[in-house]
């Protein structure tokens, strides 16, 4: 219990709605890239709810003359300072106005989100674990809103072959966007659900974390909890929202994750809370499938196969690698730069590196890759203390040992989802990350606040 003492915060600050309130927002909307704008650049509405929100926390903190923090924000703080002083040192060895512009787009994406990061914690240190638990509803919440609007957006390209982006998001965001479209099968098109974010893969990554971090909550319920079948149905959704991204990527990462939980749950596993979600699952979606059994066994084959040039692509970016680091290093080429690199190797413009470990060395070198790893070794400790701080409260009979303890899991579980996924993509430096990241630094900090409360 000796780290719950150093993360109670020292003071229980008063309401304030207005940055709460923005705070939520940002949480609800991290999964929402296709709402931006091009304006100074790429500016998305999470982006300018963050900037509010920062703002509002920092007049909130300054009107008080309140500069105190638990010990997880400041420990944030000090990973923020030395990955920024790792970036800046990372501009010395840019080389042309078209590196430093897409340095400056990732400077201005590190600072919102960090610093959006290091507020959250100290505000969900403030307000204790009722507070906690809302914002990993709001999280959850914005992915199944993510989710509808992706299944009503291959019904409507499914029925008519229309594009819902065109009715209800260009005339918001003046961008062109639509379904993914993966080929076409004697005729029918392929359709991949992107919903909101700009990609099927980034979705099918970003909802398998959710899944993850729900289902060992979920397996603790007790017999007839409230939350017991709302929570049931919206795993199964969140489950056919993963399939109907057909992502490699997120469902490796998804099943990686589910093994991680099949240790600690494994007798669960078999009792009917479990199986009866899943047998309804399976069941529709062999009566779905037979109806098209054909195409839908072209789909899986071409998806299975690791052949080709998207399958390519994944691989030939790690050989970028050693040459990178013989010409830089310590610092790497600079803070999101790499489609610029590729454009110099490939002449293609505008190209992700498919993998974000290829990004860390090349963007990053070896400082910035170590670095990012003992940010990640953080993660993981911070969900073990969870885990650790739910044995204890189940060793002093305390009732809440069953939803922290699977808490803890469930944080672990998605963090190991979401860095099998990177792999072979890239979404360890969207902002939904750093969403994940705040639920794992903040859950201890939470937790001490309720316990000094009861005290």
């Amino acid at each position: 219990m000796t780290a719950i003492a150093l993360d109670r915060p020292r003071a229980v600050a008063e309401r304030a709605p207005f940055v709460e309130g923005l705070f939520f927002a940002t949480v609800f909307t991290v999964t929402f890239a296709k709402l931006q704008w091009e304006v100074a650049g790429t500016m998305s509405f999470s982006d300018v709810v963050t900037f509010f929100f920062i703002i509002a926390f920092v007049v909130y903190r300054v009107e008080r003359f309140d500069g105190r923090f638990a010990r997880a924000a400041a420990v944030t703080l000090a990973f923020f300072v030395a990955f920024l002083l790792v970036y800046l040192v990372g501009w010395f060895n840019l080389e042309t106005s078209e590196s430093l512009a897409q340095w400056t787009k990732g400077m201005i994406k590190f600072l919102l989100h960090f610093l959006f990061l290091i507020a959250g914690v100290a505000l969900i240190a403030r307000r204790g674990l009722r507070f906690y638990w809302l914002t990993l509803a709001a999280f959850v919440g914005g992915l199944a809103a993510n989710g509808a609007y992706g299944l009503a957006q291959l019904a409507v390209a499914e029925t008519s072959g229309a594009n819902l982006d065109e009715a209800w998001l260009q005339p918001i965001t003046g961008g062109a966007s639509q379904i993914n479209i993966f080929g076409a099968i004697e005729g029918s098109f392929v359709y991949r659900v992107n919903a909101l974010t700009g990609d099927p893969n980034h979705l099918g990554i970003e909802v398998a974390a959710g899944i993850l971090l729900l289902l060992p909550i979920y397996l603790r319920l007790e017999r007839g909890h409230r939350l017991r079948v709302p929570l049931a149905l919206l795993l199964v959704f969140l489950t056919i929202v993963d399939l109907a991204t057909l992502s490699r990527s997120g469902l490796l990462g998804l099943g990686c994750g589910f093994l991680v939980l099949a240790v600690p749950y494994r007798r669960v596993l078999l009792r009917p809370q479990f199986l009866i979600p899943l047998g309804v699952l399976l069941a529709g979606l062999a009566v779905f499938v037979a109806q098209r059994a054909q195409f839908f066994t072209e789909v899986l084959n071409s998806r299975l196969s690791t052949e080709g040039r998207s399958a390519d692509t994944h691989f030939i970016v790690y050989s970028f690698i050693p040459d990178v680091l013989a010409q830089n290093p310590l610092f790497g080429l600079g803070l999101n730069t790499f489609s610029v690199y590729y454009e110099f190797q490939t002449g293609k413009t505008n190209f992700g590196p498919h993998s974000f470990y290829v990004a860390s060395f090349v963007e990053y070198g070896l400082v910035g890759t170590l670095l990012f790893a003992a940010f990640i070794v953080y993660l993981f400790r911070r969900a073990g203390l969870t885990r650790r701080i739910g044995r204890s409260l189940a060793a002093a009979g305390d009732p809440l040992a069953a939803r922290i303890r699977p808490l803890g899991w469930g944080l672990t579980a998605a963090l190991v989802s979401t860095m099998v996924s990177n792999v072979f993509y890239l979404t360890m430096s969207f902002y939904y990350f750093y969403v994940l990241a705040l639920l794992m630094i903040a859950a201890p900090a939470a937790l001490a606040h309720d316990l000094a409360e009861r005290r």
